[in-house]
């Protein structure tokens, strides 16, 4: 069975897409290909905190999260080739819908002040990234097991080529950006 907001997507994004933008095919219609959840870790923190952002990013996605490692050294940074830097988490299909229902339902609206997110993060190829400063606005962290703040960049990727498409179809799903 498909998700709520996929469900969305075909009854209502893709006729108003197709009749806003005159698209002749079908398959020149912008979709969500996937969604990049990515936790950067300080290479300088205690060796637990990779293990940390590692299992809340499995709590948040539901997936194992891959650890990133760096590439190349850097004298400045204390950072070694190999050393673990990070962990990332890559959504498609049926949990890339129900992630980002989640996000613009529940999640997005319990950070404090919110009044949408900036319509000008586009990279312009038509993917929008943005950054989440803490993960203890995700209800499925528990806040008595966190042992430190951790923020998470979330990028978004779509077939549109552009980035006002990108933006009309993001609009269309419901996705919580602020008013000029």
């Amino acid at each position: 069975m498909k998700s709520r907001l996929h469900q969305k997507y075909l009854s209502e994004v893709v006729p108003a897409l197709r009749q806003s933008r005159r698209y002749a095919n079908l398959h020149q219609i912008p979709r969500l290909e996937k969604i990049v959840i990515n936790m950067g870790v300080r290479s300088d923190a205690e060796k637990s905190a990779l293990d940390d952002a590692a299992k809340d990013l499995a709590a948040i996605t539901g997936r194992k999260p891959a650890i990133n490692k760096s590439r190349h050294s850097i004298a400045n940074f204390k950072l070694r080739a190999g050393q673990n830097i990070g962990c990332r988490v890559t959504l498609r299909k049926d949990a890339m819908y129900e992630f980002f229902d989640r996000l613009v339902a529940v999640t997005l609206p319990r950070i404090r002040d919110f009044r949408g997110l900036s319509p000008r993060k586009f990279d312009g190829r038509g993917n929008y990234t943005f950054g989440v400063p803490d993960q203890t606005i995700f209800p499925e962290i528990e806040l008595e097991k966190v042992k430190r703040n951790q923020g998470m960049d979330i990028t978004i990727v779509t077939s549109a080529p552009t980035d006002g498409e990108a933006l009309e179809l993001l609009k269309l799903m419901g996705f919580p950006f602020a008013e000029k």
